[in-house]
């Protein structure tokens, strides 16, 4: 099936570019801007990106919006763009574009206030900063309205069978935790360099035929209802021993309206959902 829309008929803005390309094609062109802004006055951070204790006394609140489609590190947009391309796409077919775009930008600013509120209210303590982050830190990234489309696919088709790429999540843990234990060393740096280069090579085996080159980036075959539990849980556990520059917050901010939207959907049109999940369980 070419469109699985359930809930209009299949459109685009800018003639056959999809929503979801648009977005992708916007992110990076915003990540492009902000290198170029950021190393001029890297103050400029504080413009684009969320930070909790701005957001509570009240300044810089467009930066709920404008946090979504910025990314500060390359391997962070590399990560999201891809999840984006695959899992948006997917969306888009199912619920259509104006539906999707609407969805995508509410689960990103439902996951910035969720961030905003865990963080602001619960991150003062030195296990809710571990847990939440500190209320002065900054947030930036698509992932928040990412994981709301995670949550939407975990109801619509749980049984759908995906794979969920570890390998670059993992170096970026591993990077994590020798910077951790290796603070401003050249071990450190090295480090740094190898991840930088295993995640553009992971980028590019991503779209191999080749079963066996692909084990180097470490995909790992499972339901789409494991998801959000595979890729949320262990990074708070991991989190509470190692600091990492991963938002749990808003990930969860964004699963949960996900999963809300889904059980409205699955309420409001059970035809309809309960073919698309036969059909793309396959």
């Amino acid at each position: 099936m070419n469109n699985y829309n359930i809930l209009g008929k299949k459109r685009s803005l800018f003639g056959s570019l999809k929503i979801n390309t648009i977005l992708v094609i916007v992110n990076v062109i915003a990540f492009i801007f902000i290198q170029i802004l950021l190393s001029i006055n890297p103050d400029f951070l504080k413009y684009i990106a969320l930070n909790p204790s701005n957001i509570l006394h009240g300044r810089f609140l467009w930066t709920f919006l404008t946090s979504i489609f910025s990314h500060v590190a390359f391997w962070h947009l590399a990560f999201n763009m891809i999840s984006l391309f695959f899992v948006g796409g997917l969306v888009e077919k199912i619920i259509g574009p104006k539906r999707y775009l609407f969805f995508y930008i509410a689960s990103g600013l439902f996951a910035g206030i969720v961030f905003v509120l865990f963080a602001g209210f619960f991150g003062a303590s030195p296990i809710g900063a571990k847990l939440f982050g500190d209320p002065g830190i900054f947030g930036v990234g698509a992932s928040g309205a990412i994981f709301g489309l995670v949550g939407l696919l975990a109801v619509l088709i749980p049984k759908k069978r995906i794979y969920l790429i570890a390998g670059p999540l993992a170096a970026i843990i591993l990077q994590a935790v020798i910077q951790a234990i290796f603070p401003n060393n050249s071990f450190s740096n090295i480090i740094d360099i190898l991840v930088t280069i295993y995640i553009f090579i992971s980028i590019f085996l991503m779209f191999s035929f080749n079963s066996r080159i692909k084990k180097i980036i470490l995909p790992i075959e499972m339901p789409f209802w494991i998801i959000p539990i595979a890729a949320i849980v262990p990074l708070i556990i991991i989190s509470l021993f190692v600091p990492l520059p991963i938002g749990n917050s808003a990930h969860f901010g964004g699963l949960v309206l996900g999963l809300i939207y889904g059980i409205y959907l699955k309420s409001k049109f059970p035809k309809k959902t309960q073919m698309i999940s036969k059909v793309l369980s396959r």
